[in-house]
């Protein structure tokens, strides 16, 4: 029987590597507005850590407009969001890289599990020089359905050669959690914010800074 031991660390990306969610809440904001679309900007909260195109397909339905689609507003938005990270504008979450490059020398395995648009997951691991150190990355954009469903983080593992319950999620959103828990993995809830209201109580471990996220003693714990 080999040792147990934590054989993956899996990150989500917005909120946890790049605080990105009060961009994205404008860049949705401001694309609702362009197609003239009524949105309460009181309810992003309860599509945080999905794709685009869940709260886009919702708000055309309810709309009942017959002359755009939800791809329309996703395109829109995707253009105008890449713009803003292009422009220098957003820096990575205080202790990330940190923790990535500690994760990395200790010899875990990686992977950026998102529901950001494949170009938008790419820029961001580009600018922050950091896709050296994953040897999985997955767009929600590229699969199905996105968080709360599981299947972004199961492929992960699998693609990590690292069983479910041996993997280690960092998330900020309850629809990341619950996708993480719903996969079988344990899960840190970085306390983000600018997340919004997100209803942590599903993680197993709930942080006010990824600073408090000490490698030795996530090692530790994962052999006992």
């Amino acid at each position: 029987m080999s040792e147990k031991k934590l054989q993956a660390f899996i990150f989500d990306m917005d909120g946890v590597i790049i605080d990105s969610e009060p961009v994205h809440s404008r860049v949705k904001m401001d694309t609702f507005r362009h197609f003239g679309l009524d949105f309460d900007e009181a309810r992003l909260k309860d599509y945080m850590g999905g794709t685009s195109g869940l709260i886009f397909r919702d708000v055309v339905a309810e709309s009942g407009r017959t002359d755009i689609t939800p791809e329309m507003l996703t395109d829109y938005k995707h253009e105008h969001y890449l713009e803003v990270l292009k422009s220098g504008g957003i820096g990575p979450v205080a202790g990330t890289r940190e923790l990535i490059r500690a994760l990395h020398e200790a010899g875990v395995p990686l992977g950026l599990a998102t529901s950001s648009h494949p170009p938008v997951m790419n820029t961001i691991l580009d600018s922050f020089d950091i896709r050296k150190y994953f040897t999985s990355v997955i767009s929600g954009g590229e699969l199905p359905e996105s968080k709360p469903n599981p299947a972004i983080y199961l492929i992960s593992a699998e693609r990590l050669g690292a069983a479910p319950e041996s993997c280690c999620v960092l998330e900020d959103t309850a629809n990341g959690i619950l996708a993480a828990k719903r996969a079988g993995m344990y899960c840190i809830a970085f306390h983000n914010p600018n997340s919004g209201e997100q209803d942590l109580s599903l993680a197993d471990r709930v942080v006010e800074s990824i600073e408090e996220i000490k490698v030795p003693e996530l090692l530790a714990q994962f052999a006992t």
